[in-house]
C-alpha cells in the first residue's frame, strides 16, 4: 500500500548448522525436544545440524522467532560479509 512503511525492516537470518546446534544448545533442548517446539521431525533437527540440509522459508522463520524470544545472537543476512568475485 502507498505510504505504508513497515516500522522495523525485517532482517533474513542465515541459519546453518553451527547456528541451529547452538540455539538448541542455548534453549537446553534435545533434537526430540526443538522438533516439537517447531512441529517438525527430530530428523530434520539433525539433518540441520549435520548441514545435509538447511533451515528455509517458515521453519527459517520460526527459528528465528524462538532466537529473538531467547535472546539468542546470531547472523543476518545484513552482518554476512559478500564475497564478491573480481
Amino acid at each position: 500500500m502507498r505510504g505504508m512503511t513497515d516500522p522495523k525492516p525485517r532482517r533474513k537470518a542465515q541459519w546453518d548448522a553451527n547456528g541451529v546446534r547452538g540455539l538448541r544448545s542455548f534453549l537446553g533442548m534435545t533434537q526430540h525436544e526443538l522438533a516439537g517446539e517447531l512441529g517438525t521431525r527430530q530428523q530434520t533437527i539433525s539433518e540441520w545440524e549435520t548441514g545435509q540440509y538447511a533451515p528455509r522459508g517458515a521453519s527459517a522463520r520460526l527459528l528465528t522467532v524462538v532466537a529473538e524470544q531467547a535472546g539468542f545472537a546470531y547472523q543476518t543476512s545484513s552482518e554476512i560479509p559478500s564475497t564478491e568475485v573480481g
